[in-house]
C-alpha cells in the first residue's frame, strides 16, 4: 500500500498533505488503529510533498512493508509555524478519524525541528488529544516554561537529541526532560551521542519506536484534563 497525496481546501488556502492507511494484519484483527501525526521542519515547508517525502518519518511511512498505524503528514506555507494552523490541523485530524477506522483515544503527535517545537507548543495546549508526543532534534520554545511542561506529566513522551546537535543544543532539552522527570512524567530521553541536528532516518527507523507508536496506550483524558 503506498502512501496518498491529498490536498485540504481551508479557508486560508489549499495544504498539502500525505496520509497511509495502516495494512498491519495485527492491528486489523484488533480493530481500530492509533493515528501518528507528523509536523515537518522549516526546510520542507511549501508546496511541494517531495520535500519531506525524500527522508525522516515520510520517507519511513512510504516505503515500510506493513504499518501498523495510520499515518499523516500535512505540509504547511513558507514562512509560517505550525501553532499558526493549529485550526487547520485539527480539523484534518478529526476528518480523518471521522473517515477511517482510527482510535481518536490513540492519537500520537510527533515532530523535527520546527515540527517538534510544533509538537511542544500543541501537545501541551492540548494534552487530552495526543496519546503520545515523539520529538526528534528540537528545541523547546521559550514560551515551554516549567507550567506549560506540567500539562504533559500523564502524557507519554519520547524525546531523541544528536549530541553534536548545533542548530537544536542539547541543554534545552535537557532543562525540559529534568522538568518533566521531577513531575514523574512517562518519558524517554534519548541521546545519539555521534548525532547532528538530522537523525530522523535514524530514529523514525528504529523498531524500538515504531513498536511504541504501533502499542500506543489510549490518552488519559481525566488525568490530562486536570493537569
Amino acid at each position: 500500500m503506498s502512501i496518498e497525496q491529498h490536498e485540504y481546501a481551508t479557508a486560508r488556502g489549499t495544504l498539502p498533505y500525505l496520509f497511509r492507511k495502516a495494512n498491519s494484519e495485527a492491528n486489523a484483527l484488533a480493530g481500530k488503529t492509533p493515528l501518528v501525526v507528523f509536523l515537518h521542519g522549516a526546510k520542507d515547508r511549501g508546496n511541494d510533498l517531495s520535500l519531506p517525502l525524500a527522508w525522516g518519518f515520510p520517507k519511513f511511512a512510504a516505503t515500510a512493508r506493513q504499518l501498523p498505524y495510520n499515518f499523516l503528514a500535512l505540509q504547511i506555507p513558507q514562512e509560517t509555524t505550525w501553532p499558526e494552523w493549529r485550526d487547520e490541523l485539527f480539523a484534518l485530524i478529526d476528518l480523518l478519524l471521522e473517515a477511517h477506522a482510527i482510535d481518536r483515544d490513540r492519537v500520537v503527535l510527533s515532530g523535527f525541528s520546527l515540527g517538534s517545537a510544533g509538537t511542544w507548543l500543541l501537545g501541551s495546549a492540548h494534552p487530552e488529544r495526543f496519546a503520545g508526543l515523539v520529538v526528534v532534534s528540537g528545541r523547546p520554545p521559550e514560551a515551554m516554561n516549567a507550567e506549560r511542561l506540567a500539562a504533559l506529566q500523564n502524557t507519554p513522551v519520547q524525546i531523541f537529541h544528536g549530541g553534536r546537535d548545533d542548530k537544536a543544543p542539547l541543554g534545552d532539552a535537557e532543562n525540559a526532560v529534568g522538568i518533566l522527570r521531577a513531575l514523574h512524567a512517562p518519558l524517554n530521553f534519548t541521546i545519539i551521542p555521534e548525532g547532528d541536528h538530522f537523525i530522523a532516518d535514524a530514529v523514525y527507523g528504529d523498531p524500538g519506536l515504531q513498536s511504541w507508536l504501533a502499542n500506543i496506550p489510549p490518552v488519559r483524558r481525566k488525568q490530562a484534563a486536570a493537569a
